[in-house]
């Protein structure tokens, strides 16, 4: 399972990261809206966590005889999904701390002046700046920075492996034959 779990899991890390980087790319060069980057970022995360299914069918299909338990297809996308959000996040720190440092505030600004545009009442603007102000104060700190970037990918990656799990778990009995190789 452990080769599995890590190509796999780089594999899709490797897929979120580049869309990041494409994407934050476009967002900070004005080429597309940051809310549009956002719907684009999610769909990536989606995208990049299809090698959950991949992964899991291959670990079932060639080291388990066609066969695995809902738990071990869940563990197995678990994995997976730990190795490429934690990519993802390693690789925003380091986009975030050295490319792009002023991106907070650039988020910040797009976001007010959307509330503006739509309208909102100077009640709402005044708790929306003050909302704003708090969040970039924590954004100073590097453990909330991992915290929230984990929180914005890996609610997705979970998701995919539970549906991966429900549609991929197979049961049967094994034919001794099968068993030779199993759980290398």
């Amino acid at each position: 399972m452990k080769k599995n779990v890590i190509v796999f899991g780089l594999i899709a890390g490797l897929m979120v990261s580049i869309w990041l980087g494409i994407v934050v790319g476009m967002c900070m060069n004005g080429k597309i809206h940051l809310d549009n980057g956002m719907l684009y970022g999610y769909a990536s995360m989606i995208l990049a966590f299809s090698m959950v299914f991949v992964g899991v069918k291959n670990y079932r299909d060639k080291y388990c005889g066609g066969i695995i338990s809902f738990g071990q297809a869940f563990k197995t996308g678990l994995f997976i999904t730990l190795i490429a959000s934690t990519i993802y996040v390693l690789v925003w720190l380091v986009s975030y701390y050295t490319l792009i440092p002023n991106f907070f505030e650039v988020y910040s600004e797009n976001y007010l002046s959307g509330l503006k545009a739509g309208g909102a009442s100077q009640e709402v603007m005044a708790e929306e700046m003050a909302s704003m102000a708090k969040y970039a104060e924590w954004y100073k700190n590097p453990l909330f920075v991992v915290g929230a970037t984990y929180m914005e990918i890996l609610p997705v990656g979970l998701v995919v492996t539970l549906v991966s799990a429900l549609l991929l778990k197979r049961k049967g009995t094994r034919v001794a034959t099968d068993l030779q190789g199993v759980g290398r």
